[in-house]
């Protein structure tokens, strides 16, 4: 594998497991130094940390609630202090909650908006920061965005703002010849993704997709690797719906 991100460092947020680990994994492979932040999942970032270390890659583990502004801004200065720099963030880390309408209460509201808008949003900020220039920043939206499903309101509602915010935020960093660009998967085939969901719903995810099939984390890293090619720096402010098809 060509060696395009050799040189450069990323932080991607809950990269301890699921898409987070294969994205982080992924942007190791192609040359690059990177942060593997979590929450709790001590054990799984640990892991992650190893297994890239094992391939010759270079990774750290920081623990960060990036709903806390204190350990968002310790999460930026620890990557500076460890690597140096930075030039890529990918905002993976998020929050699924699927309720009716009746049953979201006022403290889900709020928690879905922290962990996927409020972090996404002070991340940029910190990004503004302390990234170098020509560097690449990758939001995480939901294809379920473009689509009407029932009790998917406050999660489609938070990333939503998150591609607004996208689109808002490229003429701030364009100065800096940054890129920022969100990526709205479709249904994803995750531990994550099948929690509380029966085949016969997944089947029916699966009928929509164009291609036949859910998506794999490996196929989100793909795209993303892209736009963080140096080559794709032209491209700012969009939202790519990588989803096979699903809309």
């Amino acid at each position: 594998m060509t060696k395009v991100l050799e040189g450069k460092v990323a932080i991607v947020t809950g990269s301890s497991r699921g898409i987070g680990r294969t994205i982080a994994e992924h942007l190791v492979d192609l040359g690059a130094k990177v942060v593997i932040n979590y929450v709790s999942s001590s054990d799984q970032a640990d892991d992650t940390v190893k297994t890239i270390q094992s391939k010759g890659g270079e990774a750290v583990a920081v623990q960060a609630d990036l709903t806390k502004m204190d350990e968002l801004e310790r999460l930026f200065s620890e990557t500076i202090s460890s690597f140096g720099k930075l030039d890529i963030l990918i905002n993976n880390a998020g929050l699924m909650n699927n309720k009716p309408l009746l049953e979201v209460t006022e403290a889900d509201f709020f928690r879905a908006f922290a962990v996927n808008t409020k972090a996404t949003y002070f991340a940029c900020q910190q990004a503004m920061k302390h990234m170098e220039e020509g560097g690449h920043i990758i939001n995480m939206s939901t294809s379920v965005v473009g689509q009407m499903f029932p009790t998917y309101s406050v999660y489609a509602g938070a990333k939503g703002a998150v591609e607004q915010i996208t689109r808002q935020l490229a003429k701030e960093f364009a100065p800096k010849n940054i890129s920022i660009n969100a990526i709205a998967p479709g249904p994803t085939d995750t531990e994550l993704f099948r929690v509380g969901k029966s085949e016969e719903q997944i089947q029916g995810l699966r009928n929509m997709v164009g291609y036949g099939r859910l998506g794999t984390p490996e196929d989100t890293a793909k795209v993303i690797s892209l736009l963080v090619n140096d080559d794709a720096q032209w491209i700012t402010g969009q939202t790519i719906r990588s989803n096979g098809g699903f809309i």
